[in-house]
C-alpha cells in the first residue's frame, strides 16, 4: 500500500484505528500528552517511535559497562551475603 500524499508529494503517512483501549490506559496516554504538550494521536506516535526505536547497545559499551559494574561490587558479594540473599527470597 503506497503512502497518500499531498499536493506538495509529502507523505501524509497510514491510518489505523485502535479499537477497546482500556479506559485507564487511555487516561494515561492522555495524560502523558497533556504533559508533553502533545495531542493524544501525536503521544501515540510518540510511544511507537520509542517502542520500535534500535536499542542496541554496541559491544565495547556493554563491557565498560559490565566491567565498571564488577568494580563498584568488588568485595561486597561474596558467598555469604549471596546465600543470606538466597535465604531471604531477594535473589
Amino acid at each position: 500500500m503506497k503512502p497518500y500524499r499531498n499536493l506538495l508529494g509529502e507523505s501524509l503517512g497510514t491510518n489505523f484505528t485502535l479499537k477497546n483501549i482500556p479506559e485507564g490506559l487511555y487516561r494515561k496516554v492522555r495524560e502523558n500528552a497533556e504533559r508533553n504538550q502533545r495531542s493524544v494521536n501525536g503521544e501515540i506516535i510518540s510511544i511507537l517511535n520509542a517502542a520500535t526505536a534500535s536499542k542496541r547497545i554496541p559491544v565495547d559499551e556493554l563491557l565498560a559497562r559490565a566491567r565498571a559494574l564488577r568494580g563498584k561490587t568488588r568485595g561486597r558479594l561474596t558467598r555469604n551475603v549471596l546465600d543470606g540473599a538466597r535465604r531471604d527470597g531477594r535473589l
